[in-house]
C-alpha cells in the first residue's frame, strides 16, 4: 500500500477497526475498540443524561462516552481493566474539566457494583453482554437505562433501536430499560 494513503494516525486506527484488529488487554473480557466520535451524540440523545444521573461506562477505554455524559451534567463512572487506557481517560477528563464529576475504577466490570447506575453504556461483544445480563438484572434499579452499541443483550427487548450510517458500515444502538426490556 502507498504510504500517502494514510494521512493520520486516526485513519490507520479506523482501518484496523475495519479489519477487526484491536488492542486487547490480556485480562480483558472484550477487545477495546473505541466508540467512534460521530456516534456519541446519538448515545447522548438516547441516554438523556442529567445532573440526577449516574452514567456507567463498562469498559470505558479512553473515557470519551462517560466524559460526554459528564459534560451534560451526569456523574460518571469509568470502569476499565487496562490501566493505560484508564490513565488516558483521566487525562481526557482533566482536559475537559470534568475530572471531579467522574469516578475512575481500574477493575474488571464484573467485580464492580453498578447498583447506583441510572444509565449504563456498553460497547461489548454479545457473549460479554450475555454474561453481564445476570449482573444487570440483579443490580440495576427499575427504570435504569442500558445502551449497547452494535451488540444486543440476548433475551432482552430493546425499547428503541437507532441506526447510524458511518459511510462504510451502519452502527446500531440499542436502548433497554430495566423493568421493561428484561421481562
Amino acid at each position: 500500500m502507498d504510504e500517502d494513503v494514510f494521512k493520520s494516525l486516526s485513519e490507520i486506527k479506523d482501518l484496523w477497526v475495519l479489519l477487526g484488529v484491536a488492542y486487547s488487554h490480556p485480562l480483558a473480557q472484550a477487545p477495546w475498540v473505541p466508540t467512534r466520535e460521530e456516534i456519541i451524540p446519538y448515545i447522548i440523545m438516547l441516554a438523556k443524561p442529567t445532573k440526577n444521573d449516574v452514567f456507567y461506562d463498562l469498559g470505558c477505554g479512553d473515557g470519551r462516552v462517560v466524559i460526554e455524559a459528564a459534560l451534560h451534567g451526569a456523574k460518571g463512572v469509568c470502569v476499565e481493566i487496562n490501566p493505560e487506557l484508564l490513565r488516558k481517560a483521566k487525562e481526557n477528563a482533566e482536559k475537559l474539566k470534568v475530572f471531579d464529576q467522574v469516578t475512575f475504577v481500574n477493575d474488571d466490570f464484573f467485580n464492580v457494583s453498578i447498583r447506583d447506575a441510572t444509565i449504563v453504556y456498553m460497547y461489548l461483544l454479545t457473549s460479554v453482554n450475555r454474561a453481564l445480563k445476570p449482573k444487570l438484572e440483579k443490580e440495576l434499579r427499575l427504570g435504569a437505562r442500558v445502551i449497547t452499541l452494535d451488540f444486543e443483550i440476548p433475551g432482552w427487548r430493546p425499547i428503541h433501536i437507532t441506526r447510524v450510517s458511518l459511510g462504510y458500515r451502519e452502527a446500531t444502538l440499542y436502548l433497554y430499560m430495566k423493568g421493561v426490556s428484561d421481562i
